[in-house]
């Protein structure tokens, strides 16, 4: 601690006297405990006598609060954080009842007050000397201690697992902690609720730990959701609100609670919003911060569900325009207004600060609950149909409001172009809902509001997207402002008196122009880089939330330039009038305009996005969903390699296809009896005598109606096969026909050119279910792995006592130029039934994870990861070594390049396993791998010298480590690859 001294007294220059005296005091407070190492290596401040606690304690708090914003990154302070950690840890560690609240309470003012750049060192003490477990074992007897010296655990606990993800793990995996929190939840004392939803919530910031609390039951669930109604205090109900926010942050999560849940919660997120309009005048601090929390719960609106029928049944409408007018009564509203009064109405909000923080959640919601009504909604039958009709007048007339300003103020602004995206989006979800009622009234209203200055707003909007794409500087404003145009020009593209003159505008080749400009500069922006009302506090914080990309993305200038791109192409005809309208331009030409769309529906993860390109292809004769797997597996489409069944027309054609490609992506074309097995087919026999029942009980031919054109159908297997089609409009017209009855209703909302409805997923190439029952019946060889006397096995289907799968050849033959030279080659394994694989087990489900998805199967993530031994984690790593083996033998190098991703990955997370790794992939011959794995030991080098573990590798491979290690040090590296 000297040392600590010496170097805070060489840099007191910059600090106040007081502040330095304060530091003194510090030190020789610290200096009356001792500090030294124990066995485990782990040290720790010590002194049983509680006056010395008790002044260090209070020397701590006042250095504390000599801090302010301009020394806190000051040395002295910087240098004294492990010193002070340690000793109020230590002090902890003692339980002395009269002292574990103020040490926790200053540990806890301590973490919340010094700046990010310490939160290592922190961390570095509060692992070294254990301090979570140590706090874990003092709530693990909360029940019989006063709840007082629970709260003050808990809380510094919830301030250390909110700010150190790795401390997450240990505690929501300690089942007697989680029963004990479980028990005093239960309890009635209002304020240990309150530290026990904070507990929770910062465990929630893991999405394992969220997981974790939601398998603990309805009653518990329960418990939480009536922490939200109006029966408990302010303070409960707040983390009540963020407790569910944390379990809702992705679809899966969310949906289960409102399944249990949902009208009890929407019925509290709904009651609170509405508390606040009996308010009069500025609403305390209080009211507001649990209003903002209601109101961000309530975004659990943008997804599809039940809940949004409770929604309106509680008269959100009225909520929300509540919400907007600081003197609104449901009284004054019931009448009818003229929309002239309901524009007055709208110009009183827009010029009104009244919980102004809330309008970006209110016009979210707005916009949400459009997108997910239903096509014969009726507002009369859940509320005032003037309220909803008001609140479009508001949104409509915030949207014009902000194009007319940006006409007449030639200003980048980047406050008014955030407050206006929301209202600007609810207008354009609104227009586009599928809800006629919604869509034709914000039309209409649209439309009156831009009566008087119209064409001048859309020739500015016009003028400006021009200028953006002939530029390159996208950064904010522009890119706000560019969104918001963007949705100006969709939302007049559909107003019939404004399309022609969009396209005498040249809007569709400015739009083009765009589309080139985001696909070739790798431009990626998402909603939260500009609506910063959706950044709540847990997003930094969290860790091990695998979340599916949100249906718009990260790529929403894009998403939307091609939006407004099909509703332009939708009003001008057909592809070939508009190819002609930008024949000879700069842009894209069409074959490389359908190049590129076509890559976004494969390449891209945004559904969204995927959804449009491929909306926008339907316009030049294309109609489907390409994907990678299709790609391959197209191949087999006109060839005879395998066919086991036959379409018969009634003109006697015939067309030759594969049973297990129609059972997966097209059933309808099956008689039902060939989907679903007979409960005899399983009778113990053997797996060749299995195969060869199942496959010989299929019916070889099956005649289709006359109803069924020959031209279509081949068309209709084109899009089966290959996850597209070409086709004119007349063949579209009997395809429509066909796609409506095989129930192929993604291929029919195409070849019918209706828009995406906003959320519906991006339809899935996955032939995934041909590896159960499904394709059990068309099963025609059988893949086994390698067994291990360890492994019982038994299969679902077949007395088979080895690990093994029932595949099918076609699904191998198309996706494998090693299985398809084997299965032609004449050789013996070409005709049997079964193959022996080389790999484990565990390798070859991944193996056909990839065969029928295109997917490889990643290992854990995150805290599960991280927690795991090295045993473990060599166990997880170990089937990619193996494939990556297999790749090379098979030809598979999309598999390889996978697997050494994944490996590389887990490296890189935890280095120390590259010494397994490289001898692993040595063995395998593996030499690229090898070299990974030593480039990854490389910072390691001396020190795995110096400990011997080299000793235990092959001079070769000591060889390239130390090469790895003279390439990292010319390149001046020392702790990366």
């Amino acid at each position: 601690m000297r040392s600590s001294k010496q170097r805070a007294s060489e840099n007191n220059r910059s600090i106040s006297g007081q502040m330095y005296t304060l530091h003194q005091r510090l030190y020789h407070a610290l200096n009356l405990g001792t500090s030294r190492f124990y066995d485990d290596n782990t040290r720790k401040w010590q002194s049983t006598d509680i006056e010395i606690q008790r002044h260090v304690v209070r020397s701590i708090a006042a250095f504390l609060d000599s801090i302010s914003g301009d020394t806190i990154h000051h040395p002295l302070v910087k240098d004294s954080v492990s010193d002070m950690v340690g000793a109020l840890v230590g002090i902890l560690q003692y339980r002395n009842g009269s002292m574990l609240n103020i040490a926790a309470n200053v540990v806890e003012k301590l973490v919340n007050i010094l700046p990010n750049s310490s939160e290592k060192a922190i961390w570095e003490v509060l692992e070294e000397t254990k301090t979570v477990a140590h706090i874990v074992s003092n709530i693990h007897s909360g029940g019989m201690v006063p709840s007082e010296h629970f709260q003050e655990m808990a809380s510094l606990l919830s301030t250390i697992l909110w700010r150190w993800p790795p401390s997450r793990y240990p505690v929501w995996t300690d089942v007697k902690l989680m029963e004990t929190l479980e028990a005093i939840f239960g309890k009635p004392d209002l304020s240990v609720k309150v530290a026990v939803l904070k507990l929770y919530s910062a465990l929630a910031l893991c999405g394992s730990g969220a997981k974790n609390l939601m398998e603990n039951g309805e009653a518990f669930l329960q418990i939480i959701v009536q922490c939200m109604g109006r029966s408990y205090p302010h303070s409960v109900q707040v983390e009540g609100f963020r407790l569910a926010q944390c379990l809702v942050r992705n679809e899966e999560n969310c949906l289960k609670l409102l399944s249990l849940f949902g009208e009890p919660i929407v019925n509290a997120i709904v009651s609170e919003m509405r508390k606040q309009n009996s308010l009069s005048g500025k609403a305390a601090n209080d009211q507001l911060s649990l209003l903002r929390e209601a109101c961000r719960l309530a975004l659990i609106t943008r997804w599809a569900g039940k809940h949004h029928i409770y929604f309106w049944k509680q008269g959100i409408d009225s909520v929300l325009l509540g919400l907007l007018l600081e003197d609104f009564h449901d009284n004054l509203y019931q009448h009818f207004l003229s929309l002239k009064e309901q524009m007055s109405i709208a110009q009183q909000v827009l010029s009104s600060n009244y919980l102004h923080a809330l309008r970006g959640y209110i016009w979210d919601i707005l916009g949400w609950l459009a997108t997910h009504c239903g096509e014969d909604f009726n507002p009369k039958a859940h509320g005032n149909e003037l309220h909803l009709n008001i609140l479009i007048t508001c949104s409509c007339w915030f949207f014009v409001d902000t194009i007319r300003k940006w006409c007449q103020i030639c200003e980048n602004d980047v406050v008014d172009a955030v407050k206006s995206e929301p209202a600007s989006r609810a207008v354009l979800m609104m227009i586009f809902s599928p809800c006629k009622y919604i869509a034709l009234r914000a039309r209409s209203t649209l439309y009156e509001i831009l009566k008087p200055n119209g064409k001048e707003y859309l020739k500015h909007v016009l003028h400006t997207l021009s200028y953006t794409a002939s530029g390159s500087n996208l950064g904010m404003p522009n890119v706000l402002k560019l969104v918001i145009n963007l949705i100006g020009l969709t939302c007049y593209s559909v107003l019939p008196q404004y399309q022609r003159h969009v396209i005498k505008g040249e809007g569709i080749k400015t739009l083009l122009v765009l589309v080139k400009w985001f696909l070739e500069n790798d431009v990626h922006i998402g909603r939260l880089s500009f609506a910063p009302h959706l950044l709540f506090p847990f997003h930094e914080r969290s860790c091990c939330w695998v979340s599916t990309e949100d249906w718009e993305g990260k790529d929403i200038p894009l998403l939307y330039s091609l939006w407004v791109l099909a509703e332009l192409m939708h009003n001008s005809g057909s592809g070939r009038n508009i190819l002609d309208i930008f024949a000879g331009e700069t842009a894209y030409t069409e074959a490389e305009l359908v190049s590129k769309l076509q890559k976004i529906c494969i390449d891209t993860s945004t559904p969204g996005l995927r959804w449009y390109a491929a909306y926008v292809l339907s316009y030049f004769g294309a109609y489907g969903f390409p994907s990678k797997i299709e790609k391959r597996i197209g191949k087999g489409l006109n060839e005879k390699e395998y066919v086991d069944m036959h379409l018969i027309l009634t003109n006697g054609d015939s067309l030759s296809v594969h049973g297990v490609v129609l059972a997966v992506k097209c059933p309808s074309l099956l008689p039902s009896k060939e989907l679903h097995l007979d409960e005899n087919t399983f009778d113990g026999s053997s797996v060749r005598d299995f195969t060869r029942k199942s496959c010989g009980e299929l019916r070889k031919e099956i005649r289709l109606s006359a109803h069924v054109d020959h031209q279509a159908l081949m068309k209709l297997l084109e899009y089966v096969y290959w996850g597209y089609l070409r086709a004119g409009e007349e063949l579209v017209k009997k395809l429509k026909t066909l796609a409506k009855r095989c129930n192929l209703q993604p291929l029919l909302q195409l070849l019918c050119r209706k828009s995406p409805k906003w959320g519906t997923p991006f339809p899935s190439s996955d032939l995934s279910l041909a590896l159960g029952p499904a394709g059990l019946p068309f099963s025609d060889i059988i893949l086994e792995a390698k067994a291990t006397e360890l492994m019982c096995w038994t299969c679902s289907f077949c007395s088979l006592s080895v690990p093994h799968m029932h595949v099918h050849k076609v699904i191998l033959w198309s996706s494998c130029d090693y299985m398809q030279a084997l299965f032609q080659s004449g050789m013996q394994d070409s005709y049997s039934q079964t193959i022996k694989v080389p790999v484990s087990w565990e390798a070859l489900v991944k193996l056909m994870d990839w065969f029928y998805s295109d997917k490889l199967p990643n290992p854990p993530t995150g805290c599960l990861w991280d927690n795991m031994d090295t045993k473990e984690k060599l166990c997880e790593l170990q089937p990619y070594v193996e494939l990556c083996w297999l790749a090379e033998f098979w030809l598979l190098e999309d598999v390889k390049e996978a697997c050494s991703d994944v490996i590389g990955s887990c490296l890189d997370s935890a280095r120390y396993l590259s010494i397994k790794i490289i001898q692993i992939a040595a063995n395998f011959s593996l030499w690229k791998l090898a070299e990974v794995a030593a480039s990854y030991m490389a910072p390691l080098y001396r020190q795995l010298c110096d400990s011997g573990e080299l000793e235990a590798l092959d001079e070769m491979l000591v060889d390239m480590v130390r090469a790895a290690s003279v390439r990292l040090s010319q390149e001046g590296g020392s702790n990366s690859r």
